[in-house]
């Protein structure tokens, strides 16, 4: 029985978890950004033949992609950290929906390559503005695991595009099979802008217990801060962050567009929808190992070597895996096992370096704080450069029948991106600490 003059215990506070929907939003997202950019890849067989393309001209158009992505990217990012990820990731999606339909309608190389190319100048900065979002909605804390989260849907993405355009393309042709994706983002777009907010305070029914997780004692300072350009192009921890990613771009470009050819002309597989969906399979599940394990090593050890580790592990593994799949093949008792010895070898690199991807983007928000879109926007430029070269080099080599050597230039290049991370410091801030503190 309660005494006279005492309060009745308070009703405990509310918690809520918008920010979960928030990164369901991100998830859904990143499976139709990358259905939309590696569907090219399962379809370009038949792009070829209809097209009359060889295979330096499927490089280039390759490339162009990589090489309009590069140069809007930084803007892009900046503009999310400027307007907010609510505006630009719809402006986005739009956009490279609108040019993956057209895709369906080009007659030839020229037309495909320009297609090609603002296709990527439109998907450029959705995921320097995921960052943003992220860096908005989630405390540093969760932040490897939620950009783990989308980066495994993106893998989920790319598996299922071959699953998906092989059997499609034969009952519809090719150039529908773009009409229908281009119709996916547009869905999303309306979705993302009519219920998302840049301001987690601003949205209904985030109760101020999420708030204060989200935001961790410090609100967000109001208005927009200007970029710190000078820290971020003289910065070494942000160059390293960018040559990690230029390399990196190089070493994963074959996985994107490359991977069905080869096994098409090198491994002999014409039914090549699964073995190309593999490597993204398990990259899927290797980018939310690598998120639970970066956020999990953070509270051991801290930021440099939380960060750190998963970077060094994650693409050293790499390394060895890809540089086995050249040499592993050779040694197989039985001939049959060869291709699927080279296959395995191959996706288990790509799942090694997907064990590190949810913590390189980690580092930008780490290192970036408020200004997360624009870093996330150099790193990504830097890594659709490598990619470009990356594709006509191996454009280069796929005409003149040299797998092999197109491969091993891959492994050479993600050796020094897992090197560069002994460079990496997650823990300095390109801006002052004071302003560090006010995010």
């Amino acid at each position: 029985m309660m005494q006279a003059g005492t309060q009745p215990n308070p009703a405990p506070e509310r918690t809520t978890h918008i920010r979960y929907r928030v990164l369901g939003m991100l998830f859904l997202l990143s499976i139709i950004t990358y259905v939309d950019r590696v569907c090219i890849g399962s379809a370009a067989v038949d792009m070829q033949r209809d097209l009359g393309l060889t295979d330096v001209q499927l490089g280039l158009i390759f490339s162009a992609f990589s090489l309009a992505y590069g140069v809007f990217e930084i803007p892009s990012g900046w503009m999310g950290d400027r307007f907010g990820p609510r505006t630009m990731l719809t402006r986005i999606v739009l956009w490279w929906s609108a040019f993956t339909a057209l895709t369906g309608r080009v007659t030839g190389f020229y037309s495909l390559w320009v297609t090609r190319f603002l296709f990527g100048a439109g998907e450029a900065g959705a995921y320097p503005n995921s960052s943003c979002a992220i860096a908005r909605w989630f405390p540093f804390v969760e932040r490897a695991r939620a950009q783990g989260t989308v980066w495994m849907a993106s893998r989920l993405g790319g598996a299922l595009a071959p699953l998906i355009v092989v059997p499609l393309q034969r009952q519809l042709g090719w150039r529908t099979v773009f009409y229908l994706f281009g119709g996916m983002g547009v869905v999303w777009a309306a979705a993302w802008f009519a219920w998302y907010r840049d301001d987690p305070g601003q949205k209904r029914g985030v109760s101020a217990a999420e708030l204060r997780v989200i935001r961790e004692g410090a609100p967000p300072p109001a208005g927009h801060l200007p970029t710190p350009w000078r820290a971020v192009l003289t910065s070494l921890n942000m160059w390293a962050v960018v040559m990690m990613y230029f390399t990196y771009g190089y070493g994963v470009q074959f996985y994107f567009f490359w991977m069905p050819k080869y096994l098409v002309q090198a491994r002999g597989i014409k039914d090549f929808a699964p073995y190309a969906a593999l490597p993204f399979l398990l990259g899927a599940i290797a980018n939310g190992l690598g998120g639970w394990a970066s956020d999990a090593l953070v509270r051991r050890f801290g930021l440099r070597w939380g960060r750190r580790t998963v970077g060094l592990a994650g693409l050293g593994s790499s390394v060895l895996f890809v540089f086995f799949s050249v040499i592993l093949p050779s040694y197989a008792l039985i001939g049959g096992w060869r291709a699927p010895v080279a296959v395995i070898s191959l996706a288990l690199g790509f799942a090694a370096t997907d064990f590190m991807l949810p913590t390189c983007w980690a580092v930008c928000l780490d290192i970036g704080k408020r200004h997360a879109g624009t870093v996330t926007g150099f790193m990504n430029t830097a890594a659709q450069i490598g990619g470009a070269i990356a594709a006509t080099v191996i454009g280069y080599f796929a005409g003149h029948k040299q797998w092999n050597i197109a491969i091993l230039t891959m492994a050479a290049m993600l050796l020094v991106s897992s090197l560069l991370y002994l460079v990496i410091d997650a823990s300095r801030p390109l801006v002052a600490e004071e302003e560090g503190a006010r995010f």
